[in-house]
């Protein structure tokens, strides 16, 4: 009994202990999972990372570091010496047509077709500074080029009292023009090049020695040319390369704080650019070349010294030598020409400079690891909002997506396929008919009420663009094919897809057009608009942005005229103006007295494109008496014709003061008046004569579409063509000459070059403001 008590004693404590600890996991569960512990938990986790990550990234960075550097030395170390051994080996074809020359050349023959020969041969080789012909009589004829890099010629002649050298430039194609004349004791036939050609039947190297008058250090490629089929020799022809101008192809080396090196391997330097000056401080030498020892250059002693004796190690593919304490990386490449000349270039680079990053980093680290760590603790409340944000913005998803759904059943036999444009009062979609597979761009308008703009308004001023598409048949206007409302009382009409761009973007992207491409663009906007205005419609709102150029089938440069919202019937049919306004009334008499008074206040930017934005910011009077809403005048401030900125009464004329505005534009890729705001650009329009046209063009312009566009601009209405048919008539007889037409075959052309790709949207619904389209 009593064990059977203890049994189910220790079976309870081990219950209670169970489920103690079950308890802390669920209570530390739950800490961790609070608020609290992810602020708390989140910021650890990531600096203990981070500090494992720094010290383990360090290491990798470091050979990471050095393997990228050592294989980036070794290649162009690489590059460097095969550009030097091809260098070397033009030797070769140079000869061959230089030994042409000499057999057909001699010392007592004119040296002045030779001469342009022999700079043919120069031009375009690299490191080569002389070629030369020398005969046994001591005459030494050749081409050299000179400090400043030209070509230039020399004549030494061996003379009783001395050598007699005379240098020459070559004017035109064969004259030589004496340049220098000088004595010296040079004679060719005593210089090694010249004893070890005739002593070797074939061509020849020299060792590096310094050449004539300079301490600079050179090479040789020497070969004796004899009579044709006798020994006796004939000339001594040389092709000489002066290091000097190789040290330009050590120069290409790309790698930052690198040191290139060209030398022999007994210890002669053939070319150091970084010690170029002291070299040209050494006093001249003809005994022997350059040594490394006759510079006392430490990078130097401790190359020739460690590397040569192969007394250093290797580290990430290249030798490592010790310079003062400081280690020195070394990539080394032989030169392989036409024989082995035991040449070869090195490439140095400081261990720290390229180890300077990481450095910076290990300085840095700790700073690092202090950010993330506070940053951690950011990333985690952000995060917590962000799921929050997520929830709400994943039911705001679905909800549109549900309403999408239900849109596109209810737009009847068009499916909506992407959305074009998207603004405040709607959106435009491309749409595919789902029996004929048409495509098509839909215009859907929603009928809540924004930014002032009651419901009935937007339904009316809608169905009114789309009653006036249906009425208009000209093919320089959008074509309607459908309208509809859908369950949700959403209004949409169904229009041709076009493919091209606005005038605005074409002007934007490409610049100013040609005059007689404006012409034809002013014609086909004549033709939409003449047909609007039998009609009695007046479009409101004709701007670079509602004119669309396109291509239709075969056809290219079709003009289509866009967005017809603000269509009203002329000042003949009805008009539904209200009523203006006392400063209205103020205003006309002002202006037609002429006596316009009070300041030009300075107005907040216009709306994108220029549209009329109402801001109370812009006037310091009551929103009763702003300009923008005298006469409740509705249009595109920037082309807005006197009598519609006043909000009289219109008719036709009103779209050709504004085809004279775009014509400004499209010529000239500026607005006629520029000006910063909608009350001052308006007031522009009402008050300031037109600017000079041909002043802001510097292309073609004919003087009767200079004096077209001026009579399109007048200020009254009088004073403008009768009608669009009329200013058709007169564009159409504006004289283009042939040069300066832009003919069908051009137009093609300009659009097989540029190809613009399909915007899709004949306009993109305009946000839902006062005044604006």
């Amino acid at each position: 009994m009593n064990s059977g008590r203890i049994g189910d004693r220790e079976l309870g404590r081990e219950a209670t202990k169970q489920a103690r600890t079950s308890s802390r996991l669920g209570r530390l569960s739950a800490g961790l999972a609070s608020p609290v512990g992810v602020l708390t938990l989140l910021p650890l986790l990531v600096a203990s990372v981070g500090l494992f990550l720094t010290l383990v990234g360090q290491r990798s960075l470091r050979d990471s570091n050095m393997t990228m550097a050592g294989d980036r030395i070794d290649e162009e170390t690489t590059l460097v010496a095969r550009s030097i051994g091809a260098a070397l080996e033009e030797s070769d074809p140079v000869m061959d047509r230089l030994g042409a020359l000499a057999q057909a050349h001699d010392s007592i023959k004119p040296f002045d077709r030779l001469a342009h020969s022999l700079r043919d041969l120069m031009q375009g080789r690299a490191g080569v500074s002389y070629i030369s012909m020398s005969f046994p009589d001591g005459t030494f004829q050749g081409a050299y080029r000179d400090r400043d890099g030209t070509i230039r010629f020399q004549d030494s002649r061996v003379m009783p009292q001395g050598t007699v050298t005379r240098r020459y430039t070559l004017l035109g194609h064969e004259r030589l023009a004496p340049y220098l004349e000088e004595h010296t004791d040079y004679d060719p036939r005593t210089r090694d090049f010249y004893r070890l050609a005739v002593a070797t039947p074939e061509r020849v190297w020299t060792k590096p020695y310094p050449f004539f008058k300079t301490h600079y250090t050179g090479i040789t490629r020497a070969e004796a040319v004899r009579e044709p089929g006798k020994p006796e020799l004939h000339a001594v022809i040389t092709v000489d390369f002066d290091v000097t101008a190789l040290s330009a192809i050590l120069s290409r080396i790309s790698v930052g704080g690198a040191t290139t090196l060209l030398y022999a391997h007994d210890g002669t330097v053939l070319a150091y650019p970084l010690g170029e000056g002291r070299i040209n401080d050494l006093p001249l030498r003809q005994d022997r070349a350059l040594l490394y020892s006759d510079l006392d250059d430490p990078l130097l002693n401790a190359f020739f010294d460690q590397f040569n004796a192969r007394a250093h190690r290797r580290e990430a593919g290249l030798a490592v030598i010790d310079v003062n304490g400081d280690k020195q990386l070394v990539a080394e490449k032989p030169i392989v020409a036409t024989r082995d000349l035991g040449w070869s270039v090195a490439t140095i680079m400081p261990e720290a400079r390229i180890l300077n990053s990481l450095y910076q980093h290990q300085r840095h680290s700790g700073l690092v690891a202090t950010l993330a760590t506070l940053l951690a603790s950011g990333m985690a409340w952000l995060f917590a909002r962000h799921i929050l944000r997520a929830r709400q913005e994943a039911a705001v998803a679905r909800a549109e997506a549900r309403e999408a759904v239900a849109r596109a059943h209810e737009l009847g036999s068009y499916r909506l396929v992407e959305l074009l444009g998207k603004g405040g009062m709607g959106e435009v979609w491309r749409a595919e008919h789902r029996l004929l597979v048409r495509q098509a761009a839909i215009k859907l308008i929603s009928t809540g009420e924004g930014a002032g703009v009651a419901a009935s308004e937007i339904q009316q001023r809608f169905r009114r663009e789309a009653q006036s598409l249906a009425t208009l048949r000209s093919r320089n206007t959008i074509e309607l094919f459908d309208y509809g409302v859908t369950a949700d009382g959403s209004c949409f009409y169904v229009m041709e897809l076009l493919d091209g761009m606005d005038l605005e973007t074409l002007v934007q992207k490409f610049g100013p057009q040609p005059s007689a491409r404006v012409i034809d663009f002013l014609i086909q906007a004549c033709n939409s608009l003449a047909e609007a205005h039998d009609a009695g419609l007046v479009h409101r709102d004709i701007k670079p942005a509602n004119l669309y150029v396109c291509r239709v089938a075969d056809e290219v440069d079709v003009i289509k005229v866009l967005d017809f919202g603000l269509v009203r019937a002329a000042v003949h049919g009805t008009s539904d103006r209200p009523p203006e306004s006392l400063s209205t009334r103020r205003m006309n008499r002002e202006l037609e007295s002429g006596v316009h008074e009070g300041p030009r206040r300075r107005a907040g930017e216009s709306g994108e494109n220029g549209e009329n934005e109402t801001d109370p910011a812009m006037d310091d009077d009551t929103s009763e008496d702003r300009l923008t809403q005298i006469g409740q005048a509705m249009g595109t401030p920037a082309y807005m014709a006197p009598e519609q900125a006043l909000g009289r009464e219109l008719d036709g004329r009103a779209d050709l003061y504004a085809l004279g505005c775009i014509g400004y534009f499209l010529l000239s890729g500026r607005l006629l008046f520029e000006r910063s705001g909608s009350l001052p650009m308006m007031m522009a329009h009402i008050t300031d004569p037109p600017p000079e046209l041909k002043a802001h063009i510097s292309s073609y312009l004919p003087q009767e579409l200079a004096a077209l566009l001026l009579r399109c601009l007048a200020k009254k209405p009088t004073d403008r063509p009768r009608d669009a048919r009329a200013l058709a008539a007169a564009l159409k007889a504006i004289h283009i000459p042939a040069a300066q037409d832009w003919t069908e075959t051009q137009a093609h052309a300009w659009w097989a070059a540029h190809r613009p790709q399909p915007s899709h949207a004949p306009s993109s619904p305009a946000p839902a403001r006062r005044g604006v389209a």
